[in-house]
């Protein structure tokens, strides 16, 4: 029997739980590649329902079947980002009007929120940032909750398409720059705890 550590053992990278996260990313993005030719939101829905549901999906078998890896939970991130920039470029291909508050989304989410996603790194012990109310439970709750995650990733896309339904084209800039705020502020405190000038508050998940 080995005796590596669950986090780092060589044989979880063919688990099932990664498994998922790679059918549900080729799906996304082939469906995201459909898009583009076709032109037609439909095929965006499905993209994003494909890689919202597969993201779900993938974490929680990971937890279930006692499988969650530092391995995972980098390629869960980087998956996450694959599927978002192609539908987010097949969306302002389609959309030209959704350029302005997509491109405000993808400043959040493929910078600043990847930042933030990666600091668990710096915790040896913490598996993913599902964990990270063990260090900072407000920074956790603005951005790993289960309500901070939905409106983390679909927030934008669905105030887009209530724009387009309703005429209301404020919306999604408002929606992008409300995400905006929080990945900055969270950035702020992570970075004046990480130097000391303010303390960490743990927590539980609730």
């Amino acid at each position: 029997m080995t005796s590596l550590p669950l986090e780092v053992r060589p044989a979880l990278l063919l688990a099932i739980p990664n498994r998922i996260t790679l059918v549900r990313t080729v799906i996304a993005m082939a469906l995201a590649t459909y898009a583009f030719q076709t032109g037609e939101l439909l095929w965006l829905v499905i993209g994003y329902v494909a890689y919202w549901f597969g993201d779900s999906l993938d974490g929680w078998v990971a937890r279930r079947r006692n499988e969650e890896s530092l391995s995972g939970a980098v390629f869960d991130i980087v998956c996450d980002r694959a599927c978002s920039f192609l539908l987010a470029a097949a969306f302002m291909a389609t959309y030209p009007d959704t350029i302005g508050p997509l491109a405000l989304y993808l400043v959040q989410f493929g910078v600043l929120d990847t930042m933030l996603t990666f600091s668990f790194l710096l915790w040896p012990w913490m598996l993913s940032p599902n964990y990270f109310y063990k260090v900072d439970r407000p920074i956790y709750v603005w951005n790993w909750s289960k309500p901070a995650k939905a409106m983390n990733t679909g927030a934008v896309v669905v105030s887009l398409i209530v724009a387009g339904q309703t005429g209301a084209h404020w919306l999604p800039y408002a929606v992008a720059i409300a995400a905006l705020a929080v990945k900055v502020v969270s950035s702020y405190r992570l970075i004046e705890i990480l130097c000391g000038r303010r303390a960490a508050a743990p927590g539980e998940a609730r």
